[in-house]
């Protein structure tokens, strides 16, 4: 296995990514609704309390507990919903990405993926066709999808830079759901590579 210690960072509006084609990378997004603006302002108003170097930590940790909490409509906890997301990332798996781990909570998305193509473009793909599924399905399913946004326009990206990286990486993804309090051990999550013993 190949890494990149230093990759070109871009920006497509309010969060840095490294959209390299062949770099590993660790993907998070989320539903519209996951992180109401009221707790945002709380983690703003916390950060102001930390030194600079450590906020961007701080944030990640505080956003991912947040996530882990449940806030918003969960809408991926339905099963008709996260069998979409989940079909989606199969579909072009080998095609347009390496998909190595993923892990659908109620209200966020994790995976590892080695893309074959832009970044931005697998993950439009992913959100347009998932989001539109949703939306349509909203009032039949009983999603509670408040907006007419389903996720949210930004995502998380981390190139992995080493093996332990890596490692991490997998390991967080699969320890999602247990650590959420979701399940007892990574293979009884329905909705992750666990499960389908990737």
């Amino acid at each position: 296995m190949e890494f990149s210690e230093h990759l070109p960072w871009k920006s497509r509006g309010y969060l840095p990514h490294v959209d390299a084609v062949g770099e590993l990378q660790m993907i998070t997004y989320r539903l519209a609704d996951s992180l109401p603006r009221s707790e945002i302002k709380k983690l703003m108003l916390e950060l102001e309390s930390h030194p600079e170097k450590v906020r961007s930590r701080v944030s990640r940790r505080r956003v991912e507990a947040l996530l882990d909490s449940g806030l918003g409509c969960c809408a991926l906890g339905h099963p008709e919903v996260a069998k979409v997301v989940e079909d989606t990332f199969l579909k072009f798996d080998s095609e347009k990405y390496e998909l190595l781990h993923w892990c659908i909570m109620p209200n966020h998305v994790h995976v590892l993926i080695r893309p074959h193509i832009s970044l931005g473009l697998i993950l439009q793909s992913w959100k347009s066709y998932t989001g539109r599924w949703a939306l349509q399905h909203n009032e039949r399913l009983g999603l509670g999808v408040p907006e007419e946004s389903f996720w949210m326009r930004e995502y998380w990206d981390r190139f992995i830079r080493n093996l332990e990286h890596f490692e991490n990486a997998a390991s967080y993804i699969r320890m999602n759901p247990v650590n959420a309090r979701l399940c007892a051990k990574p293979e009884d999550w329905r909705w992750g590579s666990a499960w389908s013993g990737r």
